[in-house]
């Protein structure tokens, strides 16, 4: 055997003596799901450029009567946690004045009573200096836990945006129909 054959086998032998298989398989394991999770995206959904995302696909025909806006009972917020932006000085889907749009967001399917079809919805958070302290919903209805990113609406989505802005409130923005 030459130099490089002893100390491979040396060194194997010695990692034979301070390690167990399992020890090791455990490891190998942990490596492995480590650098396949580092491939999965870690937030939802991201919009990079919402002026080029058309944000009213799939709107209900707004001759139907759709409900109060400022209402928890609302359908649009099903899956809603936190300050309607519509109280603040927003609407149901645009943020109130001085406040930006976080990028990432949660999603739910509400079914709006009044033509009957389920919608897509996206909740997303306003983002500002204060909190709006105004007209607070917590609805839950699909609401996963904090694993599940895109179906949680316990995640404060403000910590997308820059440094030191806090949540205000939640814009729901619906994004598609059943079909």
């Amino acid at each position: 055997m030459n130099w490089f054959d002893r100390l491979f086998t040396r060194s194997s032998r010695q990692l034979a003596r301070r390690t167990s298989r399992r020890s090791f398989l455990n490891k190998l394991g942990l490596l492995t799901l480590g650098g396949s999770i580092s491939t999965l995206p870690l937030l939802p959904i991201a919009r990079a450029n919402p002026a080029t995302n058309p944000v009213n696909r799939g709107e209900p025909d707004p001759n139907t009567p759709e409900g109060d806006i400022y209402d928890c009972n609302y359908w649009r917020y099903c899956s809603i946690d936190g300050f309607i932006a519509s109280c603040c000085g927003g609407t149901a889907r645009s943020c109130p004045p001085g406040t930006e749009m976080s990028p990432v967001a949660w999603v739910g399917t509400c079914l709006n009573p009044a033509d009957g079809k389920h919608y897509i919805v996206s909740y997303n958070d306003c983002c500002g200096k204060t909190n709006c302290q105004r007209c607070f919903c917590h609805r839950n209805e699909g609401d996963k836990p904090v694993y599940y990113p895109s179906k949680s609406n316990d995640i404060d989505w403000c910590m997308g945006n820059q440094a030191g802005i806090v949540y205000n409130s939640t814009v729901s923005i619906v994004i598609g129909v059943e079909e």
